[in-house]
């Protein structure tokens, strides 16, 4: 019984190894997964590049376009920006340095102060809890507003 213990023992053992009972390899054999991946012949070993990373990918033309700096700028989505933060103000890719502006939506234009942030020119922006309230914009909704200097 003690002997059929340790051949179990010595199996697994050995079946861990990649070696069996029955033909043991002596270490100068190699099989096939013993060989790195890559040029083996020169010695050179080299593993699968990895996956980009969202800072990796190339931006669209659209996105990377010189933004104007007067008249129409174009239209933008804007959600509501920090109500603590008083004011009559636009928070958008649209600009790049901060300047005064117009803001419109259903007809109605209001004269704001336009603070640039990062991003492409496709981005949202950020509209003052005062900007939503004097152009009669919904405060729990995304409005599209058309900007321009």
């Amino acid at each position: 019984m003690k002997n059929i213990v340790t051949s179990v023992v010595i199996c697994a053992a050995l079946a861990g190894c990649g070696l069996t009972p029955n033909g043991l390899r002596t270490p100068t054999e190699t099989i096939e997964a013993d060989v790195p991946v890559g040029d083996a012949a020169a010695g050179v070993q080299t593993r699968p590049l990895a996956r980009p990373v969202a800072s990796d990918v190339i931006t669209t033309p659209e996105a990377a376009k010189p933004v104007p700096t007067s008249g129409d700028l174009g239209s933008t989505v804007a959600s509501l920006g920090s109500p603590a933060e008083p004011g009559l103000w636009l928070k958008t890719p649209l600009v790049s340095t901060q300047s005064t502006g117009k803001v419109s939506y259903n007809g109605t234009s209001i004269d704001v102060t336009l603070i640039p942030i990062d991003g492409p020119v496709t981005a949202g922006s950020r509209l003052s809890l005062q900007g939503f309230q004097s152009l009669g914009a919904p405060l729990t909704e995304l409005v599209e507003v058309q900007v321009s200097v």
